[in-house]
């Protein structure tokens, strides 16, 4: 099983960006995908989830401004942000729990860069 992440990249304070990620491999079902973030010398945190059934979590910095959406279809999911902020610089996480030829588990992309400047 594969994650790949993209959409990252460099914008203004005010600006908006949409990332993407796409599962693939041997996946039987998907429970949720989400985004984290993740910034030097801080933990990961949780940016948005959405369940396969569509019901979403956000984290109280980015409500009202970022929207997770899916394509169960394609096995992709969306983080729109809009009105972004310095405080939004880090490194995205594209994460899926999923059943593949195994047990429930976490899965991770790479990794893309999203940097606001002021």
């Amino acid at each position: 099983v594969q994650l790949q992440a993209s959409g990252g990249g460099l914008v203004q304070a005010g600006g908006s960006l949409r990332l993407s990620c796409t599962a693939s491999g041997s996946i039987f079902s998907i429970n949720a995908m989400g985004w984290y973030r993740q910034v030097p010398g801080k933990q990961r945190e949780l940016v948005a989830a959405i369940t396969s059934g569509g019901s979403t979590n956000y984290a109280d910095s980015v409500k009202g401004r970022f929207a997770i959406s899916e394509d169960n279809a394609k096995n992709t999911v969306y983080l729109q942000m809009n009105s972004l902020k310095p405080g939004d610089t880090a490194v995205y996480y594209c994460n899926a729990r999923l059943r593949s030829w195994g047990p429930l588990q976490n899965y991770w992309g790479q990794g893309t860069q999203v940097t606001v400047s002021s």
